[in-house]
């Protein structure tokens, strides 16, 4: 292929047809926590739609408050049926499918005034602001020990690999984070990687529960919901300290979050046209990256999903970036929720035929 969107792509034995990933979404369409068979048929259509990799919507772990919407799937218990289903489903329409494993820490949802006790750890939701409470430390080692339960059960279900979602401000993120992470224990520490040791302890254990040949992604961000300014990295070095810990416990490929792919992480060194975030994270841990943020479409993500048209917008530069081998996938959102049939319109140069985006579509499963 000229495109070098559907170039295959090979992981620890796991070869992708192409180089789509479908980002993960939250669309809160399981009631009570588990995953119907309208779940099932949505990813199944993504499958049929020539996705190469599928990364589902968030899921909560087995912690009290891994999740703030009763509408968001669990992975565990009652709920891994319907997981077994959609893998099930998924795999008939010839795709391959990650679980994203999920704890929302001390994450206001202000559409669920009410939910359940949250933890992150120092109570916080954001420097200054409390919510929830403070992680002990048996807290800690229960957390841990769910995420490599959940791991496990990807695995026993039949899932092709599995994702950590430590972004974005939630739990395994919010020790990342100067602002929310001020304890005075060894989850702690005056260095990212003192700061990175949960993520990494939480790496390690679900390598253990996975064996060393079953991928596992860790999804990560300098933004935070709480500071879409904030950076963990402000220099390479830091960049380094941060994630080379986190692939030496177990990370196969960096799933690395921006509003923007297309802006340079450290526009101060190499200037406007650099590297992004997935590009950096790739020339200094040498594993594999997936870029994300408001691929295909016009406007920004998170403009989008408060409410602003997105149209369908050029590949061009994302192509070209690929082709250098800046970073190795390319994570779509918005365009995948509107139209399962997004990446075959694009291979066979159907551009004419993509979709906009509009905040409606997310009060259906098309």
């Amino acid at each position: 292929m000229t495109n070098p969107l559907f170039r295959p792509f090979t992981l620890k034995g796991l070869t992708l047809p192409n180089r789509i990933v479908m980002a993960p979404m939250t669309r809160s369409f399981s009631p009570g926590g588990i995953p119907g068979d309208d779940v099932a048929a949505y990813y199944r259509r993504r499958a049929e739609g020539a996705v190469g990799l599928i990364i589902t919507e968030g899921t909560g772990v087995e912690r009290t408050g891994a999740t703030n919407d009763p509408n968001v799937p669990n992975f565990y218990g009652d709920a891994l049926p319907g997981w077994g289903k959609v893998v099930v489903e998924t795999h008939a329409g010839q795709g391959l499918i990650a679980p994203q494993l999920w704890h929302v820490g001390a994450a206001v949802n202000h559409a669920n005034p009410t939910p359940p006790a949250q933890e992150s750890p120092s109570g916080l939701f954001k420097p200054g602001k409390p919510f929830g409470h403070a992680m002990s430390e048996n807290d800690v080692a229960d957390a841990i020990a769910a995420f490599a339960r959940a791991a496990a059960d990807a695995k026993r279900l039949g899932f092709d690999a599995v994702e950590l979602h430590g972004a974005h401000g939630y739990l395994i993120d919010q020790f990342f984070w100067t602002g929310t992470n001020a304890r005075e224990d060894a989850w702690n520490g005056p260095t990212i990687a003192d700061r990175g040791r949960f993520a990494a302890e939480i790496l390690k254990a679900v390598r253990a529960a996975v064996g060393p040949d079953f991928p596992v992604i860790i999804r990560i961000s300098q933004w935070k919901q709480q500071d879409f300014a904030f950076r963990v990295a402000t220099t390479p070095d830091e960049m380094t300290e941060w994630l080379a810990p986190l692939v030496d416990a177990g990370a196969d490929v960096l799933h690395c979050s921006q509003r923007r792919f297309w802006e340079p992480e450290f526009a101060e060194i190499d200037g406007d046209n650099g590297l992004n975030f997935a590009g950096w994270a790739k020339k200094l841990t040498g594993v594999p990256t997936i870029t994300v943020g408001s691929v295909g479409l016009s406007g920004e993500f998170i403009a989008g999903f408060g409410g602003e048209k997105s149209e369908p917008a050029s590949l061009d530069g994302l192509l070209e970036r690929l082709e250098k081998g800046e970073f190795d996938l390319v994570g779509v959102g918005r365009a995948l929720i509107v139209d399962p049939d997004w990446a075959l319109k694009v291979r066979d140069g159907r551009m004419g035929e993509l979709r906009d985006f509009d905040r409606a579509a997310l009060a259906t499963l098309v």
